[in-house]
């Protein structure tokens, strides 16, 4: 049991003691924070419960902190209890509480931190699912990192995790079209045909590679094939294979694996689309109107109702992503969706929402995270790239510059909701500046230690020993280790990947500081060093842990 979870169920026979006194013995026991106070002379943890009973008890918050204090159940992990401020509860813990969770860590290894918060809930999470007409780039990843480390936290809160990459690949995606018209201008090109490239068509080298490739494939073949939709359609198809094993290599190279590749035009050749329209059209959420079919979004909270069906029959976006959507909550059953999109999907999150409103699902089961834009900088000045120009970096090409565990690092360093300053010359420094250097660095330290003490039984030590662990960096190491499985839990729960790497960065910093003020091995006094080398252990399965959520590295050497 995590040490929040205890101080809240010590809190919650308090809780039920004082109503018990007001004449409320079943008065339901509302939601109980624990706080770990920024500042240590608040004590180790803090609790508002007092402030929020105020309204309901009608008395003053401090009068009922101190009534709280003294019906606390006894524990001996607990030094002291004060009542601080307007009515905080401070909890102040003996130093048992941290060599015991020292011990946990050593026994539970690769899965401390893990826990059942989730019990077992099946979510799926969508991401990346960049249309398949070029290369990842440096635009749109960031939801990769993110969308591959909330899937490793809620598997570690015990979720049912898929991960999912949505290939919108239909013919009447226009950026396919576009893309299609783009490859073949530069096959006609590359056959010595004058032929002007479309306006507002993709430049990138790729695009010259993919034409190049059907000209030593097929020669002329499809030179007479017409400059319509129909005909760019054709040219899609010839590449669209290559495209996708493209995006294969691009996620496999930032470390991401996908359980589905989901192609949207599985469901259009099923006839999922129509039997979907169909079946809203039965329960009255959709309508016909000037000869279309329309969605009654409107009275789920979107702007206005949407068209499904357009006059000439053929089905919206929208109708396309409502069935996407009872594919994942009806037929593949998942309790729970989360979408990860770019910024540029910002505006259809209301629609989307009533959509699935409209087909019959609580539109709280599905989540939509909306990520920021990046700046890349270098020197100092932004980077200034197009996608339809050309000059764009990819995302590979990212990688093979500073690495993968960098690019991972700086895209999870700051919440997706805010946008971020990418500092490509930092990100390639070898040095205690570049953050991820630094925390790996603090792990490889670590292992060094244990190298150099192979010979020491330290695990087998007496744990009497931990009793000599005083030292205040000591201390503050412990505590560090002990807050990480609440990190993990707060990270799952409010989809925010970004703790993981500032909470490494603390725990990194704590590391170097116990290493510089309190000696590890020592001949002179073997009991400290046994029990130091505990610590040193510990705090490296911690960083293993962390490391391994984010999808990195955990070097030995560096």
């Amino acid at each position: 049991m995590m040490i929040e979870d205890r101080l809240r169920d010590l809190l919650r026979q308090a809780y039920a003691a004082v109503m018990t006194s007001e004449g409320q013995p079943d008065a339901p026991s509302p939601a109980i924070a624990i706080e770990k106070p920024s500042n240590p002379e608040h004590g180790d943890f803090s609790s508002n419960l007092a402030l929020q009973l105020g309204n309901i008890l009608k008395a003053n918050p401090r009068e009922i902190a101190q009534e709280l204090k003294e019906r606390l159940p006894d524990d001996p992990v607990i030094e002291r209890v004060e009542v601080a401020g307007p009515g905080f509860i401070n909890f102040y813990l003996t130093a048992s509480w941290v060599h015991t969770t020292l011990q946990q860590i050593l026994v539970e290894r690769k899965n401390y931190g893990r826990s059942d918060a989730c019990t077992g809930e099946k979510v799926q999470v969508e991401f990346v699912s960049a249309n398949p007409v070029g290369p990842i780039h440096i635009g749109n990843a960031r939801g990769g990192p993110f969308g591959d480390v909330l899937a490793n936290l809620l598997e570690a809160v015990g979720c049912q995790v898929q991960r999912e990459y949505y290939l919108n690949d239909a013919p009447s995606n226009t950026q396919l079209q576009i893309f299609g018209a783009s490859v073949q201008a530069r096959y006609r090109q590359l056959l010595g045909e004058d032929v002007d490239f479309p306006e507002d068509g993709y430049h990138g080298d790729y695009v010259t590679e993919l034409a190049q490739g059907i000209v030593d494939e097929y020669g002329e073949k499809y030179r007479e094939v017409g400059t319509d939709t129909e005909g760019a359609l054709v040219f899609f198809e010839l590449v669209e294979d290559n495209m996708v094993e493209q995006l294969h290599c691009d996620c496999s190279a930032m470390g991401i694996e996908f359980d589905e590749w989901f192609r949207e035009t599985d469901l259009h050749e099923q006839g999922l689309v129509l039997k979907q329209v169909d079946e809203l059209r039965e329960s009255g959420a959709a309508y016909e109107k000037d000869d279309a079919i329309w969605l009654r979004t409107g009275d789920f909270g979107d702007e206005e109702d949407r068209v499904l069906v357009r006059r000439d029959g053929a089905p919206t976006y929208i109708a396309s992503d409502i069935a996407y959507a009872a594919n994942k909550f009806y037929t593949r059953g998942f309790d729970r969706v989360i979408y990860v999109w770019g910024p540029d999907h910002f505006g259809y999150v209301p629609r989307m929402k009533a959509a699935i409103g409209a087909m019959g699902v609580d539109i709280d089961r599905a989540e939509f995270i909306i990520y920021q834009t990046v700046r890349f900088l270098e020197g100092g000045e932004p980077l200034r790239l197009s996608k339809r120009r050309g000059d764009i970096i990819t995302l590979r090409e990212l990688i093979d510059d500073i690495g993968r565990d960098a690019v991972r690092f700086f895209f999870l360093m700051r919440s997706v909701d805010a946008h971020l300053d990418f500092d490509l010359d930092l990100a390639r420094q070898q040095s205690a500046e570049n953050p991820v250097y630094y925390v790996q660095y603090a792990h490889a330290r670590l292992s060094s230690i244990l190298r150099e003490a192979e010979n020491v039984d330290y695990i087998g030590g007496e744990d009497g020993e931990l009793a000599l662990l005083t030292h205040p960096d000591e201390l503050t190491l412990m505590r560090k280790l002990a807050d990480y499985p609440g990190q993990v839990v707060r990270a799952a729960q409010e989809r925010a990947p970004h703790r993981l790497p500032h909470f490494a960065l603390e725990l990194a910093q704590t590391v170097h500081q116990f290493y510089t003020n309190c000696r590890v091995l020592d001949s002179d006094n073997p009991e400290m060093s046994r029990a130091r080398l505990k610590i040193v252990e510990g705090s490296r399965i911690v960083l293993h842990n962390i490391l391994g959520l984010m999808g990195l590295d955990a070097p030995e050497k560096m």
